[in-house]
């Protein structure tokens, strides 16, 4: 999950996963813009077949942040 994670949100972005951590912040570190989030979301809705809701982007601050919310979702 963490390495297919952070390799979806590198190719996405199109920057060296190498780069990413779990304690990287999609903002500060990633400088992350909307449409970014909006295709990042979209991915991972695909990928895992989950659904993301708008009130819960807000506290997908880093990337361990999106790990535990997705494993959350596939309980």
């Amino acid at each position: 999950m963490k390495e297919e994670t952070i390799s979806l949100i590198a190719s996405i972005l199109e920057i060296p996963k190498e780069k990413i951590t779990e304690k990287t912040n999609l903002i500060n570190d990633l400088e992350l813009e909307s449409l970014d989030l909006v295709d990042l979301v979209a991915a991972f809705e695909e990928k895992y077949n989950i659904e993301i809701l708008d009130k819960d982007i807000k506290s997908l601050q880093t990337v361990g942040d999106i790990i535990n919310y997705i494993e959350k979702k596939n309980v």
